[in-house]
């Protein structure tokens, strides 16, 4: 069986993404927001899937894509962070106590530990409460994070 010859005359068909439905968009973006619970039992693989969400559905849903690239950007501040910075901070700590300057640093690492690990939870929560927001089909925005990616995807 042979395959026709390609005809470099005839144009090449470009089709327009499908927009999404209300309902699949609620859904989609209720999905970005709750994949923050999957860093519960992986530790900061919940980023992953709204970084997939983003490109498969930025042409169909600019919804869809603001929220996913929302969560994604919340989670990687919000449970990446506190790790590198609880790593360095008693990493440094460690470091100096060799030459005991650290022991002054563990106080002051003793007390910020609490305060840094809390962080991961308010992520939960925030997440949550974006989630249901979105499944509502309200428009959610990230503290510190949704003004930035909102001018970021509209070109501002």
């Amino acid at each position: 069986m042979t395959e026709a010859p390609i005809n470099p005359q005839q144009p090449i068909v470009k089709y327009a993404p499908v927009p999404l439905t209300p309902s699949e968009e609620r859904t989609w973006a209720m999905l970005a927001h709750l994949s923050v619970l999957l860093n519960l039992v992986t530790g900061v693989l919940g980023a992953l899937p709204p970084l997939v969400i983003y490109p498969v559905f930025r042409e169909k849903s600019r919804y869809v894509a603001y929220q996913a690239l929302q969560s994604f950007l919340f989670q990687l501040i919000f449970w990446g962070a506190p790790g590198l910075i609880l790593a360095v901070m008693w990493g440094l700590t460690g470091a100096l106590s060799l030459v005991l300057v650290g022991l002054l640093c563990i106080p002051v690492a003793c007390v910020l530990t609490p305060l840094i690990l809390i962080m991961p939870v308010i992520s939960l929560v925030y997440g949550v409460v974006a989630a249901i927001q979105t499944s509502q089909g309200r428009d959610f925005k990230y503290w510190l994070v949704g003004d930035w990616v909102r001018g970021t995807l509209t070109g501002e």
